[in-house]
């Protein structure tokens, strides 16, 4: 398919003065209650900021008189909440069309596709549009739930090569099963960008030296956290503020792994950002407010042989304001998606149905 838009390119604890009789602790300890205390509600103003993010209308982010305008509701992002909701009673189960174990690839789609959810989502709310509408074309879909303890509704907190490890066994399973040679993989933010290229580089999903040997034969990232995010300013409100690792420790190390310039983030960066015969396909939004600025989502080839194509959604259907969260619920997005899973059957997609709001 031809789109109009291709890139392949100091919180100080006053001293207390010791009480007779009262054993006193050694300068540097005893001291870390008050602290947290101290920082939390740093870390809650935080969390409540982004909440506000998340959900504020495009281009008037604390007016929240324009969601009540006429037509200005996303439905992406109104699908997605009402996903996450449903999934509270739920939190391990996964999305309808997903992970039945005795499905076999057909010889159209030979490669099952694997689903990897964001940080704070589950496969549930994650992948209640995607997984049926594939399902429906003829994959084998399965969707994993990582990062975080069973009946956690929030998943996708821990630490990004941990969660490498999850996605990696999980993968293995899906090839021993289904009999496939390679998977195609579809993630949103954490788990389109710097998840599966972690997986990729780090923990057996790539063969440098032996393409032909990958476990991955397309990584296809919505919104997908690439190269960290200043969160709209937040996480690097949250650096300045020194609070960002108590934001992680109270939150999930994910957080600080998706910042710009974390050890994560250069290790994973160091070399280039592809791998050697794996195909890239990113979604990107220009109205997302989480992982920005919204060009660091994409990726540049690390040599003239690897695949990376581009896709921005506003130059595929200008009107289309879909943000973040609401993405992987867009229709536009949707049919991008599977246009790039199977190119023959590509088409263009219908832009009377792109969200008219963003999240």
């Amino acid at each position: 398919m031809q789109v109009p838009h291709l890139r392949t390119t100091g919180l100080t604890v006053p001293d207390t003065p010791a009480r007779p009789g009262r054993r006193t602790r050694p300068p540097g300890r005893g001291h870390r209650g008050p602290a947290r205390r101290a920082v939390l509600p740093g870390v809650l103003g935080l969390l409540l900021l982004l909440h506000v993010l998340w959900s504020a209308p495009a281009g008037r982010p604390l007016d929240t008189a324009a969601s009540a305008e006429a037509g200005a509701v996303d439905n992406g992002r109104l699908r997605w909440k009402q996903a996450f909701l449903a999934s509270v009673d739920h939190p391990d189960a996964p999305p309808r069309g997903a992970n039945d174990w005795n499905c076999v690839p057909g010889a159209r789609h030979p490669r099952p596709v694997v689903l990897v959810h964001g940080t704070y989502e589950n496969a549930s709310s994650n992948w209640s549009a995607l997984s049926p509408r594939l399902r429906a074309e003829g994959y084998c879909v399965f969707a994993v739930n990582f990062g975080a303890p069973r009946g956690d509704v929030n998943k996708g907190r821990a630490a990004v090569p941990r969660s490498a490890d999850e996605v990696a066994r999980f993968v293995d399973r899906v090839l021993d099963r289904t009999g496939a040679r390679q998977v195609d993989m579809v993630g949103h933010s954490q788990g389109g960008g710097i998840l599966p290229r972690y997986y990729l580089k780090f923990a057996g999903g790539a063969v440098p030296g032996e393409p032909a040997r990958n476990k991955v034969h397309h990584l296809i990232g919505i919104a997908p956290a690439n190269h960290g995010s200043t969160v709209s300013g937040l996480a690097t409100l949250a650096q300045r503020l020194r609070i960002l690792a108590p934001a992680a420790e109270f939150g999930g190390q994910a957080l600080a792994d998706q910042t710009i310039g974390s050890p994560v983030n250069r290790r994973l960066d160091a070399g280039g950002d592809t791998m050697p015969g794996v195909r890239y396909t990113t979604v990107v939004t220009r109205r997302d407010r989480i992982v920005t600025p919204y060009e660091r989502q994409y990726l540049r080839p690390a040599r003239p042989t690897d695949r990376v194509t581009a896709v921005t959604v506003q130059d595929v259907c200008p009107q289309d304001r879909t943000g973040h969260m609401g993405s992987p619920y867009d229709p536009v997005v949707l049919r991008l998606v599977s246009d790039a899973l199977d190119p023959a059957t590509a088409g263009p997609p219908d832009c009377a149905d792109a969200s008219e709001a963003t999240d």
